[in-house]
């Protein structure tokens, strides 16, 4: 009988859903996917995905995503596809594409999605329209939707409306360090009013545009900021939430503030009497604004055109600001007609935000029309609004904004009983210590690209390693290496990292184990019990102290995974996976021809094996799944959390047998379970 937990231990252990979703990030259906997609964003959320299956079941996980098909990224990279090389193609055309480059990075590197959709591809294409359409309805219907008329860019020389991308300049916002700000939004996520963009730039026709009036819906999110402080103290108490994602939070919860340089006060001083209610804070020691702040967005507006028009220059704080929903870029969802509107299109923000839902949706759908079976429900509503259900969203930091304050909002509003995920907020992995994006001076290698060096499990490992829930760090693999390592003592020639064999290659740190340490447990294992047991498993059962250390390490595992510490947790499979490999070196050696001491050591190393098998699958799964299926074991069985604690040869037990008559797999001779990349072996060997 597998080892059963006293009631202290068991009250220890973290809680889990009895269902759960689980979302990556869109990526834009502009480009394929880049290193910091998949090690920063999808990686961490499959680690995730994987061990929430073993962990409550299948059945009872799905794992989504999918490309953000809509707005102005993916049009503006459709124009420089069709103008600078001629592409022929459809728009659809052009995100098909790319989706379908994005799809099969994510199966490269083993993502085990349970859909990969696009907003506006089929088949999620009709769930995602029709939720749009119902969801905006039900925002206006519950009196949540403002028709606002703001001012849009508009190129004079193209003759058209700017949206999103399509414009660029500098954050308006105070103390913003972002490298481009776009219509109403830096890349940072700060929003703002098109009219505070800092030298805007059409990036059609390289003119500065005008701002003409237009009219769009726009989700009243200063009216729930009472909801998102309760939800920001409820969050602070959650130890799944990290303090980033508050913190950032608590950022655009601040009241209204307007921040003017004291070299204006003059010309400040002349217009106060002219601007709303509001309290002047005199520049602080060392600072050199003064700031004015005010009750409310609207009178900070108003005091805004005031100073304008007089010429004072300022920069405003952050604070929340109506959501606009809707807009008129060409591709884009279809918006319901709502009091004489027409012919508008639902902002590619907002609808990215339900997008989970509509792919949630369609997978099944999917699953209903096969007969059902894959999930436990085929009811969207009992993965999104069940309090048996929880939602963890996998995101960037720079869109904390989005998910973790208007998603939260837009939730409480419509009404619908929708769960508040719980937002893992990632930092982003720097390369070679600096910040890369595909749209910046520092281009990040594409994840296929990378498969060139190296296998996808070193990548997993070496990612999952990195510890990205607690700062920002550097990706940094040698042969993308670019820099000086010395000079030749002989030509005087730079000799650069990629080059110098002498330079360990950081990326290799975390194969190293897998190629060796976990790899010769399982070989010493297989090869031992073809030697003594006829491929058999070990009559023995194994020693309690080793049993005893099993569920030590499983137990300290789980407590990392559900804290989304992946850096932890495979630290935790690491440390045991060495003492198992020492235990069994020593106990082997000790047994000295002795069949029965060696059979012995061998119960030991499977119970370990099997441990670290475990553990590791969510990191590494093909090689797991390679030893599972030479134990002999389905996989449901063998990485089912329910059987935990169970050694092997109580798996056996588990379908009656006993464990001596329990036939394992045989291995050729040298046979690896982790192997090195082909560029990574030495010529001859």
């Amino acid at each position: 009988m597998a080892t059963k937990l006293d009631s202290a231990t068991e009250a220890a252990r973290p809680t889990f859903p009895k269902r759960a979703i689980i979302t990556g990030g869109m990526p834009y259906g502009n480009k394929n996917l880049h290193f910091g997609h998949i090690g920063g964003v999808f990686v961490p959320a499959d680690f995730f995905a994987r061990f929430l299956r073993d962990r409550i079941g299948v059945q009872n996980v799905v794992f989504v995503s999918g490309t953000d098909c809509y707005g102005s990224p993916i049009m503006e990279g459709y124009r420089k596809k069709v103008e600078g090389e001629g592409y022929a193609g459809t728009i659809e055309d052009y995100v098909r594409h790319n989706h379908d480059l994005q799809k099969q990075a994510l199966d490269a590197y083993q993502i085990s999605l349970d859909i990969f959709a696009g907003s506006g591809l089929e088949p999620a294409k009709p769930f995602h329209a029709a939720l749009s359409d119902k969801l905006i309805r039900r925002l206006h219907e519950k009196g949540v939707l403002v028709k606002r008329t703001t001012r849009q860019f508009y190129d004079v020389k193209a003759q058209t409306f700017l949206n999103g991308r399509q414009v660029q300049g500098h954050c308006p916002v105070r103390g913003c360090k972002s490298e481009k700000a776009y219509a109403d939004e830096c890349d940072l996520g700060h929003q703002f009013d098109p009219e505070e963009l800092i030298n805007p730039v059409s990036q059609l026709t390289g003119t500065t545009p005008e701002l003409r009036p237009v009219d769009n819906w726009y989700f009243d999110l200063p009216r729930f900021h009472q909801v998102l402080d309760d939800l920001m103290d409820e969050w602070d108490a959650d130890p799944q939430v990290r303090v980033i994602v508050t913190k950032t939070v608590r950022e655009s919860l601040a009241d209204p503030v307007i921040y003017i340089q004291s070299k204006f006060r003059d010309q400040f001083d002349a217009v106060e009497s002219k601007l709303p209610q509001h309290t002047v804070r005199e520049a602080e020691k060392g600072q050199t604004s003064f700031s004015v702040g005010f009750a409310n967005w609207e009178d900070r507006d108003s005091a805004r055109e005031v100073l304008e028009s007089s010429g004072v220059r300022f920069r405003t704080g952050k604070t929340l600001l109506p959501f606009r929903i809707t807009g008129n870029i060409e591709w884009g969802v279809a918006a319901p007609d709502l009091e004489g509107t027409h012919d508008l299109t639902v902002w590619c923000w907002p609808e990215s935000l339900w997008a989970p839902i509509s792919f949630t949706q369609t997978a099944l759908d999917a699953d209903a029309k096969q007969g059902g079976g894959r999930y436990s429900t085929d009811d969207w509503r009992d993965w999104w609004c069940s309090k048996d259900a929880k939602v963890y969203q996998f995101i960037g930091q720079d869109n904390i904004y989005f998910y973790c304050v208007v998603q939260p909002a837009l939730w409480e509003a419509l009404d619908w009983g929708l769960t508040q995920d719980i937002p893992v907020a990632n930092y982003h992995i720097l390369f070679m210590n600096k910040k890369a994006s595909s749209s910046g001076a520092i281009k990040p290698p594409m994840a296929a690209e990378l498969l060139d060096y190296y296998t996808p499990e070193q990548l997993r490992a070496h990612w999952l390693s990195l510890g990205l829930d607690q700062k920002a760090v550097s990706f940094s693999p040698k042969p993308f290496d670019t820099s000086v390592s010395h000079k030749d003592k002989k030509t005087g020639e730079e000799v650069l990292v990629k080059d110098d064999p002498r330079v360990v290659d950081p990326a290799l740190k975390e194969s190293a184990f897998l190629t060796n340490i976990f790899n010769r447990l399982a070989r010493s294992c297989f090869y031992g019990a073809a030697n003594v047991c006829d491929s058999h498993l070990p009559s023995v059962a194994p020693h309690a102290e080793v049993v005893e250390g099993c569920v030590k390490a499983t137990l300290e595992f789980e407590k990392c995974a559900h804290a989304f510490d992946a850096h932890g947790a495979l630290a935790v499979a690491e440390d045991f996976c060495r003492a198992a490999n020492k235990r069994w070196g020593d106990a082997s050696k000790a047994a000295n021809g002795d069949d029965a001491a060696y059979e012995q050591a061998l119960a030991d190393a499977f119970a370990e094996l099997r441990c670290v098998t475990l553990l590791m699958h969510p990191a590494v799964p093909a090689g797991c799944e390679q030893i599972c299926d030479h134990m002999g074991f389905a996989h449901e069985l063998f990485f089912s959390w329910e059987n935990a604690f169970a050694t092997p040869g109580q798996l056996a037990q588990k379908l009656g047998e006993e464990p001596g008559e329990h036939a394992i797999v045989a291995l050729p001779p040298r046979f690896d379970f982790f192997q090195k990349h082909p560029s990574q072996v030495k010529k001859g060997k």
